[in-house]
């Protein structure tokens, strides 16, 4: 007779959760409406959530539900009523609800990099260098820092004869892959997006979609609104309902 044979457990550790890059922990946020006598409206009640590296989370709900708050809030620009947003800085998580604003603002230069809906950059200054200009921030030589963004930048469809100018005077849809170039050109550990195709065809979306997939390879966490279902659907893992979290007046 024929013995089994015996089921030996896999002598290989089964490796530990990577630590999300981005905690949300019970986030509440109201505006107060000055011109209203003080008149209080809600925004997101007692959200919470995580972005692992290599993930890439969509916020979902309608227009006003608050999702650019939330995204302003995890990069410091808007003050948070209660609850956490922790981002990771190397071993430590720092809570930017909290954080002083030297510590928010290193955040920002090292960890995060942020595509919000308008691109907002000192006049006069030439299209390459406000695309390179994070990297030369990073101590990357300039010659090396101009290639990547051409590289951007053709891969995003800009004809090379804007590169030399200004993007003040370019049209939204030029302005928005100027905006993308420069928020994907460093690495940084967290990525937040604002509708990174809005004003864009599909080629030029298809090429965010890309562009995301290769920072999601790279191992960065990605927290982003989408309003194109196709965008959302290729370049999101899950999606986080706001509506869910809705407070109420």
């Amino acid at each position: 007779m024929t013995r089994p044979a015996r089921s030996h457990p896999d002598p290989r550790p089964i490796p530990a959760p990577a630590t999300p890059r981005l905690r949300v922990e019970g986030l509440t946020k109201a505006f107060t409406l000055h011109l209203r006598d003080g008149l209080r409206l809600p925004v997101v009640q007692g959200l919470s959530f995580t972005v692992a590296p290599g993930e890439c989370v969509a916020l979902g709900g309608p227009s006003g539900a608050g999702k650019s708050s939330i995204l302003k809030m995890a990069f410091g620009n808007y003050r948070v009523d209660s609850g956490a947003i922790l981002i990771a800085d190397g071993a430590q998580m720092v809570d930017v609800a909290t954080a002083a604003p030297r510590r928010v603002l290193r955040l920002r230069r090292e960890r995060i990099a942020y595509v919000s809906q308008f691109l907002r950059v000192i006049p006069r200054i030439a299209t390459l260098d406000v695309v390179s200009e994070p990297l030369r921030g990073d101590g990357v030589p300039a010659d090396i820092a101009a290639r990547r963004a051409r590289d951007l930048l053709a891969r995003l469809n800009l004809p090379e004869r804007l590169w030399a100018l200004p993007p003040a005077t370019f049209s939204g849809g030029e302005q928005q892959r100027v905006n993308v170039a420069r928020g994907f050109i460093a690495p940084r550990d967290l990525l937040l997006l604002d509708e990174p195709t809005a004003s864009l065809d599909a080629e030029n979306s298809a090429a965010v979609v890309a562009l995301i997939a290769e920072k999601k390879a790279a191992g960065t966490a990605l927290l982003g609104i989408f309003h194109d279902a196709a965008v959302r659907d290729a370049a999101a893992d899950r999606i986080v309902d706001v509506t869910r979290f809705g407070a109420q007046p």
